[in-house]
């Protein structure tokens, strides 16, 4: 039976297969299917098919239940990418802002320190770790619930494209299918299968994030789940994950121990104005609008406005939505 027929085929009758039908239609479309001007009009796109029986197939997605046929690929990266180590980042697309934070300040510090960023490209978190590990130069690769040629979210194209520069995009779904609600959940095991740990960020009650950790869980992989308010919608999913065994993750180094990386030795701060090092410590307590440090630490505008500068041209402060914080707990800070 021929894997790329069979995802041809699924393409063709708007289905998810991963085993031949037993049926005259799909024998007649085998039979009448042209496997080598299917690959050239693949090649003529940019794109490539890696078929489940390829001893390049990544060995850990092999490993799942429900194996793709394979899978169609567009970018530079050579196609053991999806073999090396690598973290799932998943969560909640209407994302806080702290939980875009952590997914990008995740992204950044696993793919700096040599691990693969897996995501689906959605909105929210799974696009803020892509970005984090795109700046840092690491690796990511992203999964479509969709055909191998559509850019989805539309609004991602961009990102899209970045990530075909220096990874992977990835789908079992053919040029030309259009995106689907039950197509994402089955995106989703491929996302848990190409990574040994899964970390969510943020997930609602019913987040497809849930899914995509308890599909790593029944693999017997490592899932993590970040903490959250237990008066936020955005944490009654991954709390509740939490609640069900998961790991806590406080730091990246909590992933990298699951990995037998070595955390580096956190980077030490450089000088800083006494303005600045009066910001950084009331940052550490909780993150604060500018009218708050500015009454908290009794600094003018120009004082405020100066210090703020200096720590976010220093990657030591973000702002997001009128709120500065810490790019990143100062103990796990990486150079």
């Amino acid at each position: 039976m021929s894997e790329l027929a069979l995802a041809a085929f699924a393409a063709r009758t708007d289905s998810h297969l991963v085993t031949a039908p037993r049926s005259q239609r799909f024998a007649r479309f085998e039979r009448e299917f042209d496997e080598r001007a299917y690959l050239a009009d693949l090649a003529g796109r940019g794109l490539r098919w890696l078929p489940r029986s390829s001893p390049r197939f990544p060995r850990a997605l092999g490993a799942i239940f429900d194996v793709p046929a394979g899978l169609f690929v567009r970018g530079r990266a050579e196609l053991e990418l999806l073999d090396r180590p690598a973290v799932a980042i998943v969560g909640a697309r209407s994302c806080s802002s702290y939980g875009a934070d952590v997914a990008r300040m995740l992204g950044r510090e696993l793919a700096a320190a040599g691990l693969v960023v897996v995501s689906g490209l959605a909105r929210g978190v799974d696009g803020h770790a892509h970005r984090g590990a795109l700046d840092a130069g690491g690796l990511t690769v992203a999964v479509l619930g969709c055909g191998i040629d559509r850019n989805y979210p539309a609004a991602h194209a961009e990102l899209a494209t970045r990530i075909a520069e220096h990874g992977l995009v990835v789908s079992e779904y053919a040029p030309g299918v259009e995106p689907a609600p039950w197509r994402f959940p089955a995106r989703n095991r491929i996302v848990a299968g190409l990574a040994q740990a899964t970390v969510v960020v943020e997930a609602r009650e019913r987040s497809g994030a849930l899914i995509t950790a308890d599909l790593a869980l029944e693999e017997g992989r490592e899932v993590f789940a970040v903490p959250g308010e237990i008066t936020s919608a955005l944490s009654n999913g991954s709390n509740r994950l939490l609640r069900s065994g998961a790991a806590a993750l406080t730091s990246a180094d909590d992933v990298l121990e699951v990995f037998g990386i070595e955390p580096e030795a956190p980077a030490a701060l450089p000088e800083l104005s006494d303005q600045a090092a009066q910001i950084v410590a009331r940052l550490e307590v909780e993150p604060a609008g500018a009218d708050a440090l500015a009454r908290a630490l009794d600094l003018d505008a120009g004082e405020l406005a100066a210090a703020l500068t200096e720590l976010e041209l220093a990657g030591i402060v973000s702002e997001r939505d009128g709120f500065f914080r810490l790019a990143a707990p100062l103990g796990c800070r990486r150079g």
